[in-house]
């Protein structure tokens, strides 16, 4: 396992980290972990030198911070730094903030959190917990020695990325970054803009949601397989990651024992500025590739769900992109029409723009799902 140095801190963490959004679940409900799995992922990471484990208050429902602090019973709590994130979507008054914390740090059976983030930040957001008086909250915690370093994860255009970078002496942010999303959001440019503050940059969706992990299109599969059929997907996009040395430390969402397994043997041969020019060339190629063929840029983060009228919003948008990109396009029409309950499909929108308004990709979600049904509905 390699471990780059925390942004200006006298410390480093894995270049790994283990993301606790999509753990292992029963009879397909998030909300319901398979504790034994998920229990056995985390400590087994932790045993191959992953230090680094972020959660987070919604995540699962609300059970992610619960089951994170039993995994970490029986000495490992003091083998990691640990990462979780304040609800600001909850906090009305200034004494929200300290409420949240302290529920989290019982959920979490610790006495402090080492890397306390404010949780998907926006322009509207950040206005908000200005006026609640965020920094001095932060401050205040960081005195108490219930939080030690504080940090936001973002998801907004790159113009408010560097307000709020400039707006506290904040020791690290979190940032979706892959190989598709380079200029989006705060993208390559804030990640460089944030390492040259002495931050460090915490890496999230490096996979896109799972979709650069999976079976590419046959384009993207013969570039791949062009230079090397023995490397996976999910390593190269990873290994592109890995090669910026402003990269401090990559979350993967991991949700069986094998994808943490690749993970890990990945993560223990990549390394900073590795990369040569014809691999770079082919991630280039790779990424125009998919362009063509994407049609929604979702990364199923679920936070639109739940939808009062019950769509499946994510779902919907997979079906789309994948029978887009795999042309797979009957396939995906078929399971829409006869595997989808009608009331999770794109038909039963209402437009009530709840979903936009949560979206942290900022995607025009009801007008999409007019493209989804024209697609993919019956004929």
């Amino acid at each position: 396992m390699e471990y780059r140095k925390f942004g200006n801190c006298d410390f480093s963490v894995s270049s790994l980290g283990f993301g606790c959004m999509r753990f292992p679940v029963i009879d397909k409900d998030p909300s319901k972990i398979n504790e034994e799995k998920a229990i056995a992922m985390i400590r087994h990471a932790i045993d191959n030198g992953v230090d680094y484990i972020d959660t987070a208050y919604p995540y699962h429902g609300g059970n992610s911070e619960v089951l994170v602090g039993k995994a970490l019973k029986d000495g490992y709590r003091e083998k990691i730094k640990l990462a979780t994130k304040s609800p600001v979507w909850l906090v009305k008054e200034y004494a929200d903030f300290h409420k949240y914390l302290d529920e989290q740090l019982n959920k979490l059976q610790t006495d402090h959190i080492d890397f306390y983030l404010m949780h998907a930040l926006n322009k509207d957001r950040f206005e908000d917990l200005k006026k609640n008086q965020v920094f001095k909250f932060l401050d205040e915690a960081i005195a108490s020695g219930k939080i030690k370093y504080a940090g936001f994860s973002f998801h907004d255009d790159e113009e408010h990325f560097y307000e709020i970078v400039d707006s506290y002496p904040w020791t690290f942010c979190q940032i979706q970054l892959n190989y598709m999303d380079v200029e989006y959001q705060a993208g390559l440019r804030g990640l460089k803009y944030a390492s040259e503050k002495g931050m460090a940059v915490v890496i999230m969706e490096p996979l896109k949601g799972g979709k650069l992990a999976g079976n590419p299109p046959t384009e993207v599969k013969e570039l791949f397989e062009s230079y090397d059929s023995s490397r996976t997907p999910a390593n190269w996009a990873l290994k592109w990651l890995y090669n910026f040395p402003e990269v401090t430390t990559i979350l993967s969402g991991m949700s069986t024992m094998e994808q943490l397994q690749e993970n890990l043997e990945i993560a223990s041969n990549c390394k900073a500025n590795e990369m040569n020019a014809e691999e770079l060339e082919i991630m280039d190629k790779a990424k125009d590739a998919y362009l063509r063929l994407t049609k929604v840029n979702c990364t199923g983060c679920n936070y639109c769900q739940p939808c009062p009228f019950e769509v499946d919003i994510p779902r919907n948008f997979e079906l789309y992109n994948e029978g887009h990109m795999f042309n797979t396009l009957e396939a995906a029409s078929h399971t829409y029409n006869n595997l989808m309950p009608k009331n999770k499909s794109a038909a039963n929108c209402s437009e009530c723009g709840k979903c936009e308004e949560e979206c942290p990709q900022n995607l025009p979600i009801r007008q999409l799902l007019k493209e989804v049904h024209a697609s993919l509905g019956a004929k």
